[in-house]
């Protein structure tokens, strides 16, 4: 297939070209110059976008501005790439024949979905709760590709949970209710590449939880005890580096509908970001004591 790839320079967009490089042409548009990017330029610009299409069988719509934007960029700018920049991608998209968008999404629209003391089992049916220019402009992005979803195009939009470098106790504990492993999100975009089913679906991609819905009521007030019970490996390695478990835990993404639509699954959990850890790995941050337990 030849697939254009918005946001191709980006962490995600870089990890999703490899994922996609060894089988298929890819087509990488960004702002900033970068091995896996062919086209460097605005994405939100016609006649680029014109170019970049042509012969293209899908497009991975990953380029957006983020919530470490928002109190850096002004509110019409987050309109401009995210709501407007995916409108000329659906425009061009359409004029070129091409099949089938796939949208990365986030799942921090749920954030404000999370009751203070309590545990949330989120799925593709909770209700969003938009706080900042981020989230409804993201929201507006995939209601935009929602309505134009249809026989001869269709939609796939992918609401990845925490990828990003933090401290390796964090990360550890977050892949286990609300984190996953970039490769993870790389390779579920390439699993919906091609999928069958409705024009338009929409899934959580996260790594798969250690829970189950009835334990929230626990893992709310006493994660700990619940962990030590579900996650018996993941309890023993963090007492063996002297980490605190979590006290607390707020929500669990839970990814199953991806897992069977798309026949993906997450492969790097807990085990790996320690792994990393070990190896001196960029993609964790070491833990500093002060901090340890602390997952808020």
């Amino acid at each position: 297939m030849r697939i254009v790839l918005t946001g191709s320079s980006g962490r995600v967009g870089r990890a999703i070209y490899n994922a996609l490089a060894p089988r298929h042409d890819v087509v990488g548009i960004d702002r900033a110059a970068f091995a896996t990017t062919e086209i460097t330029g605005d994405f939100v610009d016609g006649i680029l976008l014109e170019r970049a299409m042509q012969g293209a069988d899908a497009v991975i719509h990953t380029a957006a501005l983020h919530a470490p934007h928002v109190d850096a960029v002004a509110d019409v700018e987050f309109e401009r790439v995210n709501v407007m920049g995916t409108h000329l991608i659906i425009a061009a998209a359409q004029a070129a024949g091409v099949s089938r968008i796939v949208f990365t999404s986030t799942t921090a629209l749920y954030g404000h979905a999370v009751k203070a003391g309590a545990c949330a089992w989120i799925t593709e049916e909770t209700a969003p709760q938009p706080h900042t220019i981020y989230h409804h402009t993201k929201l507006a992005a995939e209601a935009l590709l929602e309505n134009v979803a249809d026989r001869s195009l269709h939609v796939r939009v992918l609401r990845m949970s925490r990828c990003f470098p933090e401290q390796a106790d964090r990360m550890a504990a977050y892949r286990l209710h609300r984190g996953i492993d970039v490769r993870d999100v790389a390779d579920a975009h390439v699993a919906a590449l091609d999928n069958d089913g409705p024009a338009f679906q929409r899934f959580i991609v996260s790594g798969e939880p250690a829970f189950l819905p009835t334990d929230c009521r626990h893992l709310a007030s006493d994660a700990a005890a619940v962990l030590r019970e579900r996650a018996s490996k993941f309890s023993q390695a963090f007492a063996e580096r002297g980490w605190s478990l979590p006290t607390a835990i707020d929500r669990i993404y839970d990814p199953s509908a991806a897992i069977g639509a798309l026949e993906w699954k997450p492969r790097f959990g807990f085990k790996e970001v320690l792994a990393q850890l070990d190896r001196g790995s960029l993609e964790v941050l070491p833990v500093r004591k002060v901090a340890a337990g602390r997952f808020d």
